[in-house]
Order: C-alpha cells, then sequence, then structure tokens
C-alpha cells in the first residue's frame, strides 16, 4: 500500500508500523486539507492487510494538532434544526472512520491537543503524553458551542461523567497528569522516556496477527456500550472471526499435544512465549 500526496502529514512505514507525522504550517491546523487527508488515509488503511500498528505523532515540538478551522466555523448555520434533521458532521465522521481502522493506532502527544485536535486524539485507541509538553483542553463552551468532534462522547467513556463535564465545562488546560488522572489518556511520561515506551509497544503489538488485532479491537469497540448479554454476544462473534484467519486453532492443538499449559515454567514466562509463538505457521 502506498502512502503518499499528502497534504499535512507524510506517513512512513516500516516493520508493518506506519508513523503519520503531521506537518502543516504553523499550527497544525484540523481544516479541509487536514481532514481530507485524514479520510484518505484511512481509506488505505481499512484495505491494507501488512501494516498493524499506526502511530500519530507531530513535527511541531509545541503543537500535534490544533483546534478546527474556524475558517469553517464562521459559515455555520444559526438555526436550530429537530434530531431526525441532524446529520454527522464532517469532524465526527472523519474520526469515527479513523477510529475504526483494523491498525492498532496510537497518539504521540508532544505538544497542545485543543479542541478538534483533542478530539482525534480521542478517536485514536491509546494515547500517551509528554509531562511539561502536553496540554489539552475542550474550550467550546466559552465560544457557545459544544465539542462537535465525538469529544463529549468519546470523553464520557474515557472519563466518566463527571469528569467528562469538568473537562468540557471549564475549558481550561489540562496537564499530562492531570490527563492520567482523569483517563484521556494511557500514560504520562517525562520527554526522553515516550519513544522508547511508544516504539517497544509498537513493535509488539505489530508481531501479533493482523486479523486478531482487527478482531479485539472491533470487539472492544463494538460491546463497551452495550448491555452485558449483547457485548458478550459480541466477543463470541468476534472470537470466530479471529479464528477462521488465524492460526490460533493449529497453535492450540501444538500446546496440547506437548503439554505446553501444564508446564509450570510456561506459566511464569508468558510474558515472553506470547512472543515466540508468532513463529508458529
Amino acid at each position: 500500500m502506498k502512502y503518499e500526496n499528502f497534504i499535512t502529514f507524510d506517513v512512513k512505514v516500516e516493520n508493518a508500523i506506519a508513523t503519520v507525522t503531521f506537518d502543516f504550517g504553523t499550527v497544525n491546523v484540523q481544516g479541509q486539507e487536514m481532514l481530507a487527508d485524514l479520510n484518505s488515509l484511512a481509506m488505505r488503511l481499512e484495505r491494507d492487510r501488512d501494516t498493524k500498528v499506526v502511530i500519530f505523532q507531530s513535527a511541531n515540538p509545541e503543537i500535534w494538532v490544533c483546534h478546527y478551522d474556524t475558517e469553517l466555523l464562521k459559515d455555520m448555520s444559526t438555526e436550530a434544526v429537530s434530531r431526525e434533521e441532524a446529520q454527522l458532521l464532517d469532524l465526527q465522521s472523519v474520526c469515527e472512520r479513523i477510529s475504526r481502522v483494523p491498525q492498532a493506532t496510537i497518539a504521540k502527544l508532544e505538544g497542545f491537543a485543543r479542541g478538534g485536535g483533542h478530539e482525534l486524539a480521542l478517536a485514536l485507541d491509546m494515547r500517551f503524553a509528554v509531562r511539561g509538553k502536553y496540554k489539552f483542553m475542550q474550550m467550546e463552551v466559552g465560544m457557545g458551542i459544544l465539542p462537535c468532534g465525538g469529544g463529549a462522547s468519546r470523553m464520557a467513556r474515557q472519563t466518566g461523567l463527571g469528569r467528562a463535564l469538568e473537562i468540557i465545562l471549564s475549558a481550561r488546560d489540562f496537564s499530562a497528569d492531570e490527563a492520567e488522572a482523569m483517563g484521556t489518556i494511557n500514560k504520562a511520561f517525562e520527554a526522553d522516556e515516550i519513544d522508547d515506551y511508544v516504539n517497544t509497544l509498537a513493535n509488539r503489538i505489530a508481531k501479533f496477527p493482523a486479523d486478531s488485532i482487527n478482531a479485539c479491537k472491533q470487539m472492544v469497540y463494538e460491546s463497551i456500550d452495550q448491555p452485558i448479554e449483547d457485548a458478550l454476544k459480541a466477543e463470541a462473534y468476534w472470537l470466530y472471526q479471529a479464528t477462521s484467519k488465524t492460526n490460533a486453532v493449529k497453535r492450540f492443538a501444538i500446546a496440547d499435544e506437548q503439554g505446553l499449559e501444564h508446564d509450570i515454567e510456561n506459566q511464569r514466562n508468558w510474558n515472553s512465549l506470547v512472543m515466540e509463538v508468532q513463529d508458529i505457521q
């Protein structure tokens, strides 16, 4: 798969890991150009069975992705619409499409991510940030609107209702440590630690079967807001999607034939064995 001709970022693929580096103008503004690029990227990732992980980072040392382009917001309708008439917004549609790609997606946050930029980060699977550099904010209430790129919906799922409302209604900056405590990021790091952690995680995930990565991811997204019975059915459905496309059953047979699950040393060393089993074809 070729990842070329983007305007707002470039993409490099190595060892089944794609690295997307935003580099657009002075602040990586989230306008029509970026949304078009992200939509095109998602289309390619949906068809790519070789790439397993995507890391999103920025070439700008201060900003990951800026807020949504105010040039687009100033022409918004001032007329209220009914629920039946309401349609998904461009930013919502693009973030949702990015969230559903079959690869594991990681935001490496080494600068500001405010408004729409933060909503894009929330649409990715995992987020890691640098202390002293990363800050996030949802400023929309101060402008007379609300987060409209999935921020309100995804925020509540990440943090719970009370914290989501604190973030949205305060319209203030939150630090990396606050983000970790509230659950909007996975973990905060010192500046010299984040590369090693993210790269190690990405390379570990990239060793696993692409179809298993996708099944795990889709199952989690599908089941998160369902009643438990429906969520369990989703697990069962995605389990069979994985076993139909990976060598899982063959690996289980080998483990059973060799009595591997009864070996205490194997139980002690699963962290490394789970990587070695990838060699079984």
